[in-house]
């Protein structure tokens, strides 16, 4: 995809507070363009990036959570998995649903209690970040006894992980990760197909074979320290930059003996459609591994629009079979940004996500 077919990239790495990860001194936000870049972008750009060829018909043709006037051609449903997932188990027809969680002014148990309370259920994911030395976590704050912690660890430049020189740091992380004893997804190197993180091919050389190699590295380490709870989750964006052939998701895959799940982000920002951001991947990968959208948020444009988005969200994930788990950008603690991400900004989009958590399709 071209850059004036896609959404400026956000800056939206939570790191994690001081309530939601090993205490050290705060993660540097992701120094990207940044939602205030936004309003620079030319509007024709802006209307070319709120469709896009490969939208169904019935979402092309309508607003967001409102019926389409024309309806999608039928076609035969793709091959999808039925099973996969590893120590964390993929369960046909039935999604996790849980979140990047952090409230203002709310301890971690705190926030749990209150989404708890409103969902009428635990979350089934609890996502947490962690920087590259920091030691990973053998405790989570405010872990519901039912949920599966996701576990998103920042990585490094290449060389380091090849050289060897990081072998003792990524067999404590095993270590770590083990000594939680109960499954655990691990999204190490998030979004490595774009251009803002040290473990990206466009700071390594544009060699993507030394991502690959930096994975099964650490996959080999993690398999010698018997972490075998562990879930591996490969995660790119929904989008790459840039566009080349040597930062295509396809050529920073790791194989199919070194993952359990294909991870992607994916945030509402400019209108975009579920099936814009999560379509792409989700018809290259859900016939190998179940898909599980670890990054996903809605921006909010006032009237119905946060609800509307969720509630076609909701029906994305219910046609699409292959999709075993979603972590939702639930948090108002971004610093530098107006938007606040958590789901119960209004009373209508909370309503939205509610019916969501409690849907059948949500009850994994």
């Amino acid at each position: 995809m071209s850059p004036a077919h896609r959404a400026p990239r956000r800056a939206l790495d939570p790191g994690a507070g001081p309530a939601h990860r090993a205490p050290r001194p705060p993660l540097t936000r992701r120094h990207l363009l940044g939602l205030a870049a936004l309003a620079a972008v030319p509007a024709a750009t802006v209307a070319v990036q709120q469709l896009r060829p490969d939208d169904t018909a019935a979402e092309a043709t309508s607003s967001p959570g409102r019926p389409g006037t024309k309806a999608a051609a039928a076609s035969a449903p793709p091959k999808v998995v039925t099973e996969g997932g590893g120590p964390v188990p993929f369960r046909s027809g039935k999604a996790m649903l849980g979140a990047y969680l952090s409230l203002s002014g709310k301890t971690a148990t705190q926030a749990q209690a209150l989404r708890r309370q409103q969902l009428g259920r635990d979350e089934r994911i609890v996502h947490v970040f962690y920087d590259w030395p920091d030691p990973l976590p053998a405790a989570i704050e405010g872990l519901p006894a039912q949920a599966v912690p996701m576990v998103s660890w920042r990585g490094t430049a290449y060389a380091e992980i090849i050289a060897g020189a990081s072998d003792e740091l990524i067999a404590r992380a095993a270590r770590r990760l083990k000594s939680l004893g109960r499954p655990v997804l691990l999204r190490w190197a998030w979004e490595m197909n774009g251009d803002w993180y040290d473990w990206s091919p466009a700071r390594n050389g544009k060699n993507p074979a030394g991502f690959i190699q930096s994975w099964r590295r650490m996959h080999d380490i993690f398999a010698k320290e018997g972490a075998t709870n562990v879930a591996w989750v490969w995660s790119p964006n929904w989008n790459s930059s840039p566009n080349a052939g040597w930062n295509t998701m396809g050529a920073l895959y790791p194989g199919d003996k070194y993952v359990d799940w294909v991870g992607v982000s994916g945030y509402n920002l400019r209108r975009e459609t579920p099936e814009t951001l999560f379509g792409p991947i989700y018809r290259s990968y859900a016939a190998r591994k179940p898909i599980l959208i670890t990054e996903v948020g809605a921006v909010d444009r006032g009237g119905r629009t946060k609800a509307d988005w969720i509630r076609l969200f909701a029906r994305w994930v219910e046609a699409h079979p292959a999709v075993g788990g979603v972590a939702w950008f639930d948090t108002d603690t971004h610093p530098g940004f107006t938007e606040k991400w958590r789901v119960d900004t209004d009373a209508e989009a909370l309503a939205a996500y509610v019916a969501m958590a409690r849907s059948a399709r949500f009850s994994g």
